[in-house]
């Protein structure tokens, strides 16, 4: 879907056609029924997702422990696109990278300061049991960020900078961006906005963003169930458990956020399962590429304070000779991870000896 440059897809149509892959796919027998039990004598790959049922998540933190389980997330708001005053917002993508496709409503210090004390003061949801308060922190609550100081949400969700209002050739104050949520393009979803509020003052607090005053809201912010493990205490890098190399975790539940993480991890566990299945040796894939640093990632994060990570950059290893230009940097960075991962698919795929990858690696 349109989204500048950032990757976006309807999420209906995304997980409508996956069915429908799946779902043609001779070799592939689907059962839909829920599964409550976890045999490590036999060959799983435990993918659930971040509403995994009560009953399979108690079958996971007895397998692994119910201290390496986690709950929490957060979800933003979503609002009508014919609420939307479009007299008062513009159309533009940050540093315009792709198209303009985000809606941005510009706020003014003045707006930006009533807009804060308003959130600040206004009433939280009452925690739940499962409910520990202990944020992701790539995920945070607008109104845990907005507590950490008066000008934390505008180098965070709010940040103008690289969004020139094309109306007065200036920069904004402060900005809140609004991305389509579906292809029909008849809702916008706040980006960054996600939040615990109670939803009488949510409806209230996000009005006071220029544009919103009439908002209509099909979504409320909310915080949400999100199941995963404690991957570093639990898993090798090749998604098996340490202590159960019969069970594999992918998917959320490992510890990644995003969708083309999740997928990844998904075809990495099947790679390991065919191997395993077939009496080959799993084999970790190489550090320097996308899925091996999100692997180590995953597998050797500080388990104490673990929590789920995007593919970044900054997840790959550093360079052994420093190069200062950003953009070359990453070029290079892409090439040695391209390299070695083509080493290694090579051999996962029977075309090479596991010697040659370990060279590779």
């Amino acid at each position: 879907m349109p989204a500048g440059h950032a990757l976006a897809v309807d999420r209906v149509a995304f997980s409508a056609k996956v069915t429908q892959v799946l779902e043609r796919e001779p070799l592939i027998t689907i059962r839909r029924e829920e599964v409550s039990k976890i045999d490590p004598e036999q060959l799983v790959v435990v993918a659930t997702g971040p509403l995994t049922s009560d009953a399979l998540a108690a079958e996971i933190a007895r397998l692994t422990g119910s201290s390496r389980l986690f709950f929490y997330d957060s979800i933003s708001p979503i609002v009508e696109a014919d609420s939307i005053d479009r007299s008062k917002v513009y159309m533009a993508a940050r540093y315009e990278k792709g198209s303009a496709d985000y809606i941005n409503c510009p706020m003014t210090k003045e707006e930006y300061d009533r807009f804060l004390d308003a959130l600040v003061t206004a009433e939280s949801v009452e925690d739940k049991d499962w409910e520990k308060l202990n944020y992701f922190e790539g995920c945070l609550p607008i109104e845990e960020i907005a507590r950490r100081g008066r000008d934390t949400l505008r180098f965070g969700p709010m940040k103008p900078v690289g969004l020139i209002d094309p109306r007065n050739g200036k920069r904004p104050y402060a900005v809140v961006q609004l991305r389509q949520e579906n292809l029909r393009a008849d809702s916008y979803n706040l980006v960054g906005f996600q939040n615990h509020l109670k939803f009488g003052d949510q409806t209230r607090v996000l009005r006071l963003i220029p544009g919103l005053e009439q908002a209509k809201f099909l979504r409320h912010g909310q915080i949400h169930r999100n199941t995963y493990i404690n991957g570093p205490e639990l898993l090798q890098g090749t998604l098996q458990m340490k202590h159960n190399p019969n069970v594999l975790f992918a998917g959320q539940i490992c510890g990644v956020e995003g969708y083309v993480e999740s997928i990844a991890t998904g075809l990495l566990a099947g790679l390991q399962t065919s191997r395993i299945a077939t009496g080959a040796t799993p084999i970790a894939p190489p550090r320097p590429s996308a899925f091996g640093s999100l692997m180590h990632y995953v597998t050797r994060a500080d388990s104490k304070n673990f929590q789920p990570a995007n593919i970044t950059f900054d997840l790959l290893p550093a360079l052994e000779q420093k190069i200062r230009d950003r953009k070359e940097r990453h070029q290079r960075q892409c090439e040695i991870a391209l390299r070695d991962f083509d080493a290694w698919l090579a051999v996962v795929g029977g075309t090479k000896s596991i010697d040659a990858a370990v060279v590779a690696h």
